[in-house]
């Protein structure tokens, strides 16, 4: 069987933004990271994956933090 390359292959959204917030201590850090109404303004994971899922440019932009903070994660887990 062949495995994908593709970080994201088979993640689902709800699990990628519950990493990202736990990454960021809460929505009040991700809002930081990405200034979208969804985390900034009475932000719940329910009603932000409502959002996600219906903006597409809004979910590139969660998917390609998700994807930093999958790379720094790797580097701190090498000792740089």
């Amino acid at each position: 069987m062949e495995t994908s390359k593709d970080p994201l292959h088979g993640k689902k959204l709800v699990d990628i933004l519950t990493e990202l917030v736990d990454y960021y201590q809460g929505f009040e850090g991700l809002g930081k990271e990405i200034n979208i109404r969804c985390f900034t303004h009475d932000p719940s994971i329910n009603s932000s994956l409502k959002f996600l899922r219906k903006t597409p440019w809004a979910r590139e932009k969660t998917e390609s933090l998700y994807l930093y903070v999958l790379r720094q994660k790797a580097k701190n887990r090498n000792g740089k």
